[in-house]
């Protein structure tokens, strides 16, 4: 099957990569368009004790987003047609974005083991968001 428009939902961790270089080996033989989606972390949970000294962490935290995906847009030997630094729940934005970005595949990762429940929990409410196909791609022992 040919896809024309991928979605990779990243995290700012190393495994991202892993998740990208996937995407660039489905979309090069067809000349697909990538997209990234990552989630900023929401300070509101953070600073509710300390919002004075932790005012100017959403900035941070977005500042900090962008940086990593300008690293993995970097390394990708690819173009990145566009990048999307959202909050919020993550099946929620990938539902949003492949309905109006016109996306035919999401590329997310998942852990099998050691953090079984956490993404399976993930994993599901990816796969039972979208309304396109969903690969998810191990990330044990990356």
């Amino acid at each position: 099957m040919s896809y024309s428009h991928l979605l990779v939902a990243v995290a700012i961790d190393s495994e991202s990569h892993l998740l990208l270089k996937k995407a660039v080996s489905i979309a090069r033989p067809c000349q697909a368009r990538i997209s990234l989606l990552t989630l900023a972390n929401d300070p509101e949970m953070y600073n509710q004790f300390a919002a004075p000294m932790l005012e100017n962490l959403r900035d941070l935290m977005q500042e900090e987003a962008q940086q990593f995906m300008q690293a993995l847009i970097a390394q990708a030997n690819y173009p990145i047609a566009k990048t999307i630094i959202a909050s919020g729940e993550l099946s929620e934005n990938i539902s949003h974005l492949c309905e109006r970005e016109g996306i035919d595949l999401v590329i997310y990762g998942n852990h099998n083991q050691r953090f079984f429940s956490r993404a399976a929990c993930s994993a599901k409410g990816v796969v039972g968001a979208c309304k396109v196909d969903v690969l998810l791609v191990p990330l044990d022992d990356v």
